[in-house]
């Protein structure tokens, strides 16, 4: 295995810094890329965050991961890539300072733009080298999601990978345009997305479930021998609806995320702010919920909550 010109053995762990670019005070900037390959092959898994630079509840699991040492597997390869998008994490920013989103500049340009330029490097340095990935991710600005791994879940053992991970819930996501996911899936690679919590904000439920996904996963794949068992059956959602605003206001949501509704069922309010204006939300399917917006001053039209319907309940495979 070569990874930006180190070649990996059997056996050995590594850290590799790879230079992307350098700010305008010609200091670099490096991607360390944490590779342990056990002395008997196996599958190559990938996981990885901070695609988003302000998403950090997956740097945060990745960090956990490395420092606790149970990402280096028995059998196989992991590659861990903590923050992708360096630029992104010391801006607390989405994006990088060519004002691109890094997950929409795939595959990638060796003398494009910065983004398409850190792309560049996954889809030819590391893409090669993995059978499956999972990448990080949270809800955005304001957006608290539910813990959930996302898939189009048309490459095989993708669906049985997920269900293995034990998230909370899992949800079909077609692919986006010029995204890591289509880029990988192009290549016959299956790489899930897990996504929860927000940007900004650590949570230790959305951490803790995205830890014990991976080692659920390293032991679907062989790479080790225990994993925590999921406490919950895993819900599959088909189909999922936007709840908006009708007025502007003050949002008071009365329900919490990862709850059950009925349709109608009021599940918040909107207010004004001086008193003299209240109208409830009302939920327009039975479902779950798997992302609030936090964010209490909205305006006509802007998204509330997110309500995944057509539910299927899964037992994991520990069950």
């Amino acid at each position: 295995m070569i990874i930006d010109g180190h070649k990996i053995e059997p056996g050995q762990k590594i850290q590799i810094n790879a230079l992307i670019a350098r700010l305008p005070t010609r200091t670099p900037i490096n991607i360390p890329v944490f590779v342990a390959r056990a002395k008997i092959d196996g599958p190559t898994l990938l996981i990885m965050a901070g695609v988003h630079g302000d998403e950090t509840n997956g740097v945060e699991i990745m960090r956990r991961l490395i420092s606790s040492k149970v990402y280096i597997p028995k059998i196989g390869t992991v590659i861990a890539i903590p923050v992708f998008n360096v630029y992104g994490f010391l801006n607390h920013s989405r994006g990088l300072p060519d004002g691109k989103d890094l997950n929409r500049s795939f595959p990638g340009s060796k003398s494009g733009s910065l983004a398409s330029r850190v792309a560049h490097f996954f889809t030819y340095e590391i893409l090669p080298q993995i059978d499956y990935g999972l990448d990080f991710h949270t809800g955005g600005a304001s957006h608290n999601n539910y813990p959930q791994i996302r898939g189009n879940f048309e490459l095989p053992n993708e669906m049985e990978i997920a269900m293995q991970f034990g998230a909370p819930l899992i949800i079909k996501s077609p692919f986006r345009e010029k995204s890591l996911r289509k880029t990988a899936a192009k290549a016959g690679k299956p790489v899930l997305v897990y996504e929860g919590g927000e940007t900004l904000r650590l949570r230790k439920n959305v951490i803790e479930s995205g830890v014990n996904g991976v080692l659920r996963v390293m032991k679907y794949l062989g790479m080790r021998d225990e994993a925590p068992v999921a406490e919950k059956p895993t819900v599959v959602i088909k189909e999922s609806t936007w709840v908006r605003a009708k007025y502007a206001g003050l949002h008071h949501s009365n329900v919490r995320n990862g709850s059950r509704v009925e349709k109608n069922q009021v599940i918040g309010l909107i207010t004004g702010p001086y008193g003299q204006f209240e109208k409830k939300v009302k939920s327009p399917i039975s479902g779950v919920v798997i992302g609030i917006n936090n964010y209490p001053v909205v305006n006509m039209g802007d998204a509330l909550m997110h309500i995944g319907s057509e539910i299927e309940i899964k037992k994991t495979a520990d069950e």
